[in-house]
Parts: C-alpha cells; sequence; structure tokens
C-alpha cells in the first residue's frame, strides 16, 4: 500500500445515489440524496428535521488549497495525508461543544465515516464571516501600508505586527458575485461593512433585519468557545472564518445555524502559545503552508496579486511539492487535530472503499 493510495484525493466519484450533480468544491464534495432516500433517513435514524428535509452526504478530501488553488505532491501524492479526518475531527469536536454551551446548531445530522457528514440542506447567508483576535496576515499587510479602516471599522494608531487587538473585530466579506448592490463590489470575497450588511440584508440572505446582531453574536460565542478550549492546551486562536445558513427545525420554523467547518487549520489561524512566550510565531494551521510557497516561489506576487490568477494556476499545476512539504502539513494538521480531541487519529488504508462499504451496508445508499 503506498502513501498516495491513503490518500482520497478524488472524492466526486463514489457511487453515492443521486439524481442530480455532485456539487465538488476545493475540499469537499456534495451528493445530493434523491426524496425516497432523503425521507427513509429521515425515518429510520429519526433525524430531528422536518420529513420533507432534503439531505446530502458530503465527503471530505486530503486536497490542500492555498491562494484559491489545488497543489499536489510529487509521485502522485494529491493530497496531504490525513488531511481530511483532522479536519473534520477538529469540526465535529467543536460542533459537540457548542451544543454543551447551548449555542446555536450546525447542519450535519450523522457522521458515518471520519471523512462523512449527512447533512441536512441549508440556505446560506452568502458573508464570509471572520473574526480577528490578532492583527497579522492581510489585515497587518494593509495596516502596515497605511490602512486604517477595516470594514467600516477604524483601527488605532500604533498596532505592531501580530499584536492582541483591543477586542475581537468583525471584518466579513462577499461570499460569491453579488451585483447590483450599493456600495458592495461586483467581486468575490471583498470587504463589506455592517452598513452595507443592512442596507441590503436580504441580498446577502438574511430573513430579517436583527438577524445581523444574531450572527454577530454566534460569531462572537463560536469564537470565545474555541479560543477558550484552545488556550487550556496553550495554543492561541487568532482568527477564523465562520458560515451561517437556514435550516427548517422539525415544526417548520427557520434558524440560522452554523455551517461548513468551524475553527480548523483550513478555516483558521492558530498558534502554540509556548512558542509565542518565547517570541516565535509557530503556525498550527494551513498558514504554515502558504509562508511556505511565499517563500519557496521566486515571484510572491503572483500568489498574492488576483490580477496574475492565471499565472498562479500554472504554477499550482505545473509544481509537484516535494514529498517532505507534504508530509510536514500532515504532521501540522494530524497534531493539532489530535490535542484538540485528545487522541490518535487512525487513518484509514482505503479511504475510499471504507467509505462505500459503510454508505452502502449500513444507510443503503450505494447499490
Amino acid at each position: 500500500m503506498t502513501l498516495a493510495t491513503q490518500v482520497l484525493a478524488v472524492n466526486d466519484d463514489l457511487p453515492i445515489r443521486t439524481n442530480l450533480p455532485v456539487h465538488s468544491g476545493k475540499v469537499r464534495s456534495v451528493y445530493w440524496l434523491t426524496e425516497q432516500d432523503s425521507a427513509r433517513l429521515i425515518r429510520e435514524k429519526n433525524y430531528p428535521v422536518p420529513a420533507n428535509t432534503p439531505l446530502a452526504i458530503m465527503v471530505i478530501s486530503d486536497r490542500i488549497s492555498a491562494f484559491d488553488c489545488i497543489w499536489q505532491g510529487e509521485n502522485g501524492l494529491n493530497g496531504v495525508p490525513g488531511k481530511g479526518a483532522a479536519l473534520n475531527a477538529i469540526s465535529n469536536h467543536w460542533f459537540s461543544l457548542f451544543k454543551q454551551h447551548g449555542l446555536a446548531d450546525s447542519h450535519i445530522l450523522d457522521i458515518p465515516h471520519p471523512l462523512v457528514w449527512i447533512v441536512q440542506k441549508a440556505r446560506p447567508v452568502k458573508i464570509e464571516a471572520i473574526a480577528r483576535q490578532y492583527i497579522t496576515g492581510s489585515m497587518w499587510r494593509a495596516y502596515s501600508k497605511g490602512e486604517r479602516e477595516f470594514c467600516g471599522i477604524t483601527l488605532p494608531e500604533g498596532l505592531q505586527k501580530e499584536q492582541k487587538l483591543p477586542e475581537i473585530l468583525i471584518t466579513p466579506s462577499t461570499k460569491g458575485i453579488l451585483t447590483g448592490l450599493d456600495g458592495v463590489p461586483e467581486a468575490d470575497d471583498v470587504n463589506i461593512s455592517r452598513a452595507d450588511i443592512e442596507r441590503h440584508y436580504q441580498a446577502f440572505g438574511f430573513e430579517q433585519l436583527s438577524d445581523i446582531a444574531l450572527y454577530e453574536t454566534l460569531l462572537k460565542q463560536g469564537f470565545a468557545v474555541i479560543s477558550d478550549a484552545l488556550a487550556a492546551l496553550d495554543q492561541m486562536f487568532v482568527d477564523t472564518k465562520f458560515e451561517f445558513g437556514y435550516v427548517k427545525d422539525t415544526q417548520g420554523n427557520c434558524k440560522l445555524i452554523y455551517m461548513d467547518e468551524v475553527g480548523t487549520p483550513d478555516s483558521s489561524r492558530i498558534w502554540d502559545g509556548a512558542s509565542w512566550c518565547e517570541g516565535q510565531i509557530v503556525e498550527q494551521s494551513k498558514e504554515g503552508f502558504r509562508q511556505w510557497l511565499l517563500n519557496h516561489f521566486p515571484d510572491p506576487d503572483i500568489l498574492l496579486n488576483k490580477d496574475r490568477m492565471p499565472e498562479r494556476v500554472a504554477l499550482a499545476r505545473d509544481n509537484q511539492l516535494p514529498t517532505e512539504v507534504m508530509m510536514d502539513i500532515s504532521r501540522t494538521y494530524l497534531g493539532i487535530a489530535e490535542k484538540v480531541i485528545g487522541r490518535r487519529i487512525e487513518l484509514s488504508a482505503n479511504p475510499k472503499a471504507e467509505i462505500i462499504d459503510v454508505l452502502k451496508q449500513q444507510y443503503g445508499l450505494v447499490d
């Protein structure tokens, strides 16, 4: 069994029964179940959703994306061993902790396999909800060039790189391209202010104006729960991205929930606390890989400049990364995941075969 066969790099070709096209994102693929299978599983598994709720199988991969590109390794190592299992384990842990603290629900109904979620259909809010506790990354780059206003919030003078901010900042950006909204650029992933969201709350997908305050509350609550839990492990929660959406409860009422993943090395920056005390930044997230890419290629502007996207795509396509770099990412992801969940993550020798077997034998979703 080679290292490459232990990696789930392609996750949109599973023989799961569906009558809709498989939606494949950078990391996860979504299989929408038939009406009959959705209704059957809700009934058989007693999921707490209305009987006619559409369900999906969400399969995570071990692909590694950075700067909006998928990167691959030498010798057919087209993903990072253990990355998918680490991401799901971390998200599952935080969602469980959210439930213990009485926070909002997530869209996850069941976890048939370490790489698989069964989720209910949610209507997403079209906002990347970002919370920051330290000034670093793109915010620091802009601040160091003289920018002081971020998403309608003015930062004070005299902040230092990687300094803790006076309070947690919410710096939302667009999720997808929205057109015809006054004051909102027609582009994906551009910063917006609270005033922008209030003016166009329906276009951003909020049910009502008061839900803007609710999403900010959920964002801060989720951030605090994760930050406190990481602090107990001597890890620092630097910044993170949350996504939100609406689902219907068993009575048919709309409720705002957490969507996608939370508090993972893909969606967050996490620093090692002991190293921080010694004046060093040790990344426990994808940020370390991003920095490696910026240092490795002679023209880092290709990775940072959105106007050079064709060059960036070619760079990712034409450069197979050293196996040791892929394994270093693996150690980072598995290391922080095992810290968070408090146990070792056992990796599958053949994840695809395992997933097919469990979905066939226990869920009746494979013919």
